[in-house]
């Protein structure tokens, strides 16, 4: 077994002792209190829109008025200059032991902190019923090695929008039934269809860092793989499998031809310089609020020819307590931000779907198309991106190497070489 992984499991077989099953009854870890006597507990998540950060102000201040005297709830609301940021932040921490108590990350980077022992499991955070109205993609996301490490309150989907002004003028009827969702030949021949000297005919991009696996992984999936094997533990044979390649060769082909465009502008579909667009759930909200003259849709993920799975990503960011975090304090805290009142409010609050299935009861809104397509996707067909200790050097070497291939790269030698870096690092802190 490797170094690395050693130290791994003697840190977890400290924690087990000292945290007795997570947030029931150990005050070990924090320590840190205010001049009232009150544990204080520090949350670190990205900064987001103002309506998200008032919904923070005002929960902060309502928990902090129920526990008056005995925790008091504190955040570090961390900017993303750019994809790795905010990862490089909690990095340092590491390294410095400098960890806030509950600590928001991005979901396929949930598994790389479990193994590594950043982050403790918080099974006991929620009784049975609370997990059962959890919907299964957030419950699967926020598992590593059969243990609930993370929980968000919100998940996500992506779909293909279009510009129906558009897809009008030229004869095309988009599918309003996930049985018929395009295939990709009927999504090139569109995106081809819909390219002018100004417009192009899709945007695959939705930006250069983890929006690339994040969005494209589905384009895998669908065609009868995966970036890597079940267990996390293997790339090669997967991300540069034959059907690999050919999910590889499909996405840049869009490019190659011209149909899609490797630097996109910002807001493309929405300033209308693009046709379609593979966009976020969250985009809805966008449009109506910031687009309301344009004339849009949105249809389902496309699928792969020849019988495709029908498949949609799904994944959000997701609170966990820390190595240095008080596990009682911290996990009251996390019982509080993820009770039904409080996943609901800030779903609403973001535009993202719900991950309380009773969360539906109160936003009606996804009973109606077009949030009902997206609530299908979630329920249905939705995959979290990969859940291995990996992820850290999957996502920018999937990353790096599509924009590789975006640019006249080789496809093969692009996903083999990807598949080679994954695999040495794999062995190298990982393997037994």
């Amino acid at each position: 077994m490797k170094n690395k992984k050693l130290a791994c499991v003697a840190l977890a077989g400290v924690m087990a002792v000292s945290v007795l099953g997570g947030c029931g009854g150990s005050k070990s870890g924090g320590g840190r209190t205010n001049s009232d006597g009150a544990k204080v507990v520090t949350i670190w998540s990205p900064t987001d829109e103002p309506a998200i950060e008032e919904w923070w102000a005002e929960k902060i201040n309502a928990f902090n008025e129920e526990h008056k005297g005995a925790i008091q709830l504190k955040r570090e609301a961390i900017v993303r200059a750019d994809s790795y940021a905010y990862e490089d932040k909690i990095n340092a921490a590491v390294t410095s032991n400098d960890l806030p108590d509950i600590l928001y990350v991005d979901g396929p980077n949930i598994s790389n902190y479990a193994a590594d022992g950043i982050i403790v499991p918080i099974d006991d955070c929620f009784t049975q019923e609370d997990l059962d109205d959890f919907v299964e993609s957030i419950k699967i996301q926020g598992t590593y090695d059969g243990k609930l490490y993370a929980m968000g309150a919100t998940e996500s989907s992506v779909a293909l929008f279009y510009n129906k002004d558009m897809t009008d003028a030229a004869g095309i009827a988009m599918p309003d039934k996930m049985e018929d969702a395009l295939t990709w030949s009927e999504f090139g021949e569109i995106a081809e269809k819909l390219t002018t000297a100004e417009v192009a005919g899709t945007n695959i991009i939705m930006d250069k860092g983890e929006g690339l696996p994040y969005v494209l992984e589905q384009f895998w999936i669908s065609n009868g793989t995966d970036f890597v094997s079940e267990d996390g533990a293997k790339a090669d044979g997967y991300v540069n499998s034959e059907k690999g390649i050919q999910a590889a060769g499909f996405l840049n082909s869009l490019i190659q031809n011209g149909y899609a465009n490797v630097d996109p502008m910002k807001q493309e579909f929405h300033n209308g310089k693009c046709a379609t667009m593979l966009g976020g759930s969250w985009e809805v909200a966008t449009l109506e609020q910031s687009f309301p003259d344009m004339n849009w849709g949105v249809t389902y993920f496309p699928v792969a020819d020849n019988g495709g799975i029908n498949a949609s990503p799904t994944g959000d960011w997701a609170a966990c307590i820390t190595k240095n975090g008080d596990r009682e304090a911290a996990g009251d805290v996390i019982s509080y931000l993820m009770n039904k009142e409080n996943v609901t409010s800030y779903a609403q609050a973001i535009a993202k779907l719900p991950t309380r299935a009773s969360s539906y009861d109160t936003l009606t809104e996804y009973n109606e198309y077009p949030r009902s397509l997206f609530k299908e996707q979630s329920l249905n067909t939705g995959h979290p991106r990969p859940r291995t200790p990996g992820y850290t050097v999957l996502s920018p070497g999937f990353s790096e190497a599509m924009m590789n291939i975006f640019t006249g790269a080789d496809v093969k030698e692009s996903l083999d070489q990807l598949a080679a870096d994954f695999d040495s690092n794999y062995q190298k802190n990982y393997a037994e």
